[in-house]
């Protein structure tokens, strides 16, 4: 069962490598049997289709995120900490290229041509990112750990479309220190002063 368990995860590895270097449909199932050494049925094995091979993906990716998210909430209480850390997660990530862009958010950009079944799982990664910003500038504009300008949803959405805009920008020029250079003066309007 371990095998199996463990061909389950290399293509679902090797799915998520070949979505960030060239989007959904950049890659097909033989792209994954050459990168796994296996052969296409034994794909079709684990997943019927590509819709299913990236829905799963997707889930499982929202669920690491999740989990991270509380990790980094059980860890952190401050609000300006928490925000600093989910960003300084991706600007690591981006720095030693072990995850250099986010799927969910290459995958957004890609959402009217998605099938419907991955853009439902894309957006639930979006809405419960969203929730958990929102909640932690709440709890920051509450406690005056944090100075916010517009409502806290807002201030969310601003807060997470700058990260992956960061993102973006740092894998257009090829310098991981853009990102630093683009988040940084949202962490500062943040700031208490």
């Amino acid at each position: 069962m371990s095998n199996l368990s463990n061909t389950y995860d290399e293509i679902l590895n090797s799915a998520e490598k070949l979505i960030v270097s060239g989007g959904y449909n950049g890659f097909s199932y033989a792209d994954i049997a050459a990168v796994v050494g296996i052969r296409k049925a034994s794909i079709h094995h684990h997943f019927p289709s590509k819709v299913d091979l990236v829905r799963t993906l997707v889930a499982r990716y929202r669920a690491n995120a999740e989990t991270g998210l509380a990790e980094v909430e059980s860890k952190f209480s401050d609000p300006l900490e928490l925000l600093k850390t989910y960003a300084g997660f991706w600007a690591q990530c981006i720095e030693d290229a072990s995850r250099p862009f986010c799927v969910c958010a290459l995958l957004a950009s890609e959402l009217p041509s998605l099938p419907l079944e991955v853009a439902v799982e894309v957006r639930a990664y979006f809405q419960h990112l969203s929730g958990w910003l929102t909640s932690v500038i709440e709890r920051g504009d509450q406690q005056g750990a944090l100075v916010i300008s517009c409502p806290s949803r807002v201030e969310a959405e601003a807060f997470m479309a700058t990260v992956h805009g960061a993102m973006l920008s740092a894998r257009a020029y090829g310098t991981p220190a853009v990102f630093d250079l683009i988040l940084e003066p949202s962490l500062q309007r943040l700031r208490p002063r």
